[in-house]
């Protein structure tokens, strides 16, 4: 794609970066086929290339964001199949995340979106904060009907039906001894929203690598990824979580002997893998997120270094649900599948995978109905294999598919936990 910038515009190295990325598109349109948003709504603006050619406009003529822009870019889900499919090589995910910055910079959003924006910001990354949040939401589920039908209040109707209609039962903190000698040593990303929604994922992340002989730190202070605010284009928000965690980190790495950070929320796991990229234009922390982002790892992707044992087969049928964070961001695809085949379950791969379920962080909230749609077209595809468990990697996924479909769904790693001696999953004992 031809580009037509100033040496001015240029010299900001956001927008040099962005310029090259609009330099490789070719106008293929290859990946109109695979963009959830485009399959859903046959706009070209709501697909990778339309959006490409809004950015592109936007950023060569130096001006603010405007309402038609806004729009299509809100509505991408940052799935990123679209690098997937790209022959070009493409780099939409910074783009994007470009795009977003200046949005959040130029762009006066009407005053009920603004709100709901600055209130998921306040709220998300804070686990305290989120619990209260959603005590509260479980009480006002009743007003969401109502809220549903005032449009600029819809996000807000889709906070009370996602809401979990109990809260999550923490587990005991109490985890099974090493097993000697110990065969590495790491730290496990606590997390914000998914510690709330659902600790027994980190708790069965505990207990199956401690009886594998890994040694799991947990260090005081670290806080939300920054993956929330990052995708609203609040980046100082972003970049100040990374920092926080890349000096509480950092402190564990030079002590010596750790093997890798672990993720078992693949969404927080891109983030942090682009923190070298995020802080690459800052003196201070450039080599330390580099540092860090070489030693996260999604948990599979660790788990499947160990050499685990291969267990007889059970009957079990495993619909496995790869999350787009994982799949396109991380480029990780056969690794959890062929960890629960290892495990004995059964494992089938739903039709269209490769398309987004409609989480997308808080894109639930903000486009609930395409989100809605998407999300009915995902747990039909997963019906249609007749499981007795779904199983993903990220829990914007397990929240979304577990409001659409009665099967039980769990985090890939507590069917892990349960093959290798713990407890079975609580949610299967129905």
């Amino acid at each position: 794609m031809q580009t037509s910038f100033t040496p001015e515009q240029l010299s900001d190295p956001h927008v040099a970066e962005s310029e090259k990325i609009l330099r490789r598109c070719v106008h293929c349109g290859f990946c109109t086929a695979t963009c959830p948003t485009y399959v859903t709504l046959g706009n070209e603006l709501d697909s990778p290339r339309g959006r490409i050619y809004l950015i592109k406009d936007m950023l060569e003529n130096d001006r603010p964001a405007d309402r038609e822009v806004v729009t299509h870019i809100d509505r991408c889900l940052s799935c990123l199949a679209c690098t997937t499919t790209c022959p070009s090589g493409v780099d939409y995910m910074h783009l994007i995340d470009h795009a977003r910055v200046h949005i959040e910079q130029t762009y006066r959003r009407p005053l009920a979106d603004r709100m709901i924006r600055g209130l998921l910001a306040a709220i998300l990354p804070y686990p305290a904060r989120f619990r209260a949040a959603l005590a509260l939401a479980r009480i006002a589920r009743p007003l969401a009907p109502f809220l549903r039908r005032i449009k600029p209040l819809a996000p807000l109707a889709a906070m009370l039906d996602l809401a979990p209609r109990r809260a999550a039962k923490r587990p005991a903190a109490t985890v099974p001894a090493a097993l000697p000698p110990t065969r590495g040593r790491v730290i496990l990303l606590e997390g914000c929203a998914q510690p709330t929604l659902d600790p027994g994922i980190n708790a069965a992340t505990v207990r199956l690598l401690t009886r594998l002989g890994i040694a799991v730190a947990t260090p005081k202070g670290e806080g939300c990824c920054g993956a929330l605010v990052h995708h609203m284009g609040r980046e100082l928000q972003a970049l100040d979580f990374a920092r926080r965690n890349i000096d509480v980190w950092m402190r564990e790495v030079d002590a010596g002997g750790l093997d890798a950070i672990l993720i078992t929320a693949s969404g927080c796991g891109t983030t942090i893998k682009d923190y070298g990229h995020m802080l690459r234009l800052d003196p201070l922390y450039a080599e330390k997120a580099a540092t860090i982002s070489a030693l996260a790892k999604d948990i599979t992707e660790y788990l499947s270094t160990l050499d685990l044992e291969v267990l007889p087969k059970r009957d079990l049928v495993v619909a496995y649900h790869s999350a787009c964070s994982l799949q396109h961001g991380q480029k990780i695809t056969a690794l959890p599948k062929l960890l629960l085949k290892t495990a004995g379950f059964t494992v089938r791969d739903p039709a269209e995978g490769h398309l987004c379920c409609g989480s997308a962080g808080t894109y639930n909230i903000l486009q609930p109905e395409i989100s809605a749609t998407l999300k009915q077209r995902k747990v039909k595809n997963i019906e249609a294999t007749k499981p007795d468990v779904i199983a993903a990697g990220n829990i914007g996924c397990l929240t979304q598919i577990a409001s659409g479909t009665a099967i039980p769904i769990v985090h890939t790693v507590e069917l892990l936990d349960w093959a290798y001696g713990g407890p079975k999953p609580v949610k299967l004992n129905g």
